[in-house]
């Protein structure tokens, strides 16, 4: 017997899965490929906020989700009996620019009223940040400690484990009968079938290259600069991403790009020189029209659900859009944040 059946076993599709699991549901997790197989399956793991400005329910969803984060990783670490590589580091970032530098403190005396006391942005100067700051040309840099990272593989393979803990089934296979209550978390392939059946453009897959540097940075920010994100994990590796390519041959394939993005890393983050490229990344991450997360009812299947449009926030989301996914799915309760709406998108 099954109540809820979640077609995807990428984020949305697992952290759904468990949201549903955790009140007690009969949870399936099915997917083509297996877990983490598309674009959830990366290396990257950067959980960062929208700049604490203007405001929204939106951006106020996503500082909730960040904000529970290490709570909500923890508790699946302890069920699943697997780690995350979850750990709330902070990020660092560079000020080149006198404007940069303004509104860098303006937006300070924004998150001060918007996080609420619970995470800091501050203008600090770079010799306080260490040797892992990067070169800034004002001398100052952002630091905001409201930033995370996740391992991404480890992170969803310990989501299934949590799901199968609490007696549910994730597999490999085609979703064949669906039965209970189905929720669609297909990544693009799901937006590409919305866009042709639909006729118009609803969403799209935008590839990213990343790479993995042998390099020990365990407990070190994540930082920013020039384009290039640098996540130090905390299993001794450390991951620099990413590419954004909305026209491309091969989705999974890596190329010439980023090898320009290694060697770019390397310009920035001097540290990185010499250590040695352990693996390189591509993959098709879905964005929706919208650009936010699609969420509600599908606007195909009537009666089912969608879960859709990651994009780049995926992982930031996730504890949040599972739970509005278990609500709308299990009791009918529509909390969904206006922007996410299948509406947005179509």
């Amino acid at each position: 017997m099954v109540d809820v059946t979640v077609v995807g076993a990428g984020i949305y599709g697992l952290a759904t899965g468990w949201a549903c699991a955790r009140r007690g549901a009969r949870v399936r997790v099915i997917d083509r490929t297996g877990i983490a197989a598309g674009c959830s399956g990366g290396i990257v793991g950067m959980l960062s906020p929208h700049a604490p400005e203007r405001w929204n329910t939106i951006k106020e969803f996503q500082f909730q989700s960040l904000i529970g984060a290490e709570a909500y990783w923890r508790e699946i670490e302890t069920v699943s009996g697997l780690p995350t590589g979850y750990g709330r580091v902070g990020r660092l970032q560079p000020i080149n620019t006198g404007r940069a530098l303004a509104l860098a403190r303006e937006r300070a005396v924004n998150a001060a009223e918007f996080w609420r006391g619970k995470a800091v942005w501050e203008v600090i100067d770079a010799g306080a940040a260490g040797d892992w700051c990067p070169a800034s040309a004002s001398g100052q840099v952002i630091r905001e400690t409201l930033s995370a990272r996740v391992h991404p593989r480890r992170a969803c393979h310990a989501l299934a484990g949590a799901i199968r803990a609490r007696g549910g089934v994730v597999e490999a296979g085609d979703a064949g009968e669906t039965p209970g209550k189905v929720i669609w978390a297909t990544g693009v392939a799901g937006l590409q079938e919305l866009t042709s059946a639909l006729g118009r453009q609803v969403g799209n897959g935008v590839k990213g290259q990343a790479a993995l540097f042998g390099l020990d940075a365990r407990g070190a920010p994540l930082a920013s600069a020039d384009g290039v994100l640098v996540v130090p994990h905390d299993d001794g590796t450390l991951a620099v991403g990413s590419t954004s390519e909305r026209v491309y041959d091969s989705g999974d394939a890596t190329d010439g790009l980023l090898e320009e993005l290694i060697a770019q890393a390397c310009r920035v983050f001097p540290l990185l020189a010499g250590a040695p490229v352990i693996e390189r990344w591509a993959g098709v991450r879905p964005r929706a029209k919208s650009r936010a997360p699609m969420l509600g009812a599908h606007p195909l299947r009537e009666g089912q659900f969608i879960a859709n449009g990651g994009f780049k926030i995926g992982f930031g989301m996730a504890p949040g859009v599972g739970e509005v996914m278990a609500d709308l799915v299990l009791d009918g309760k529509d909390e969904i944040p206006e922007g996410f709406r299948v509406a947005a998108s179509l």
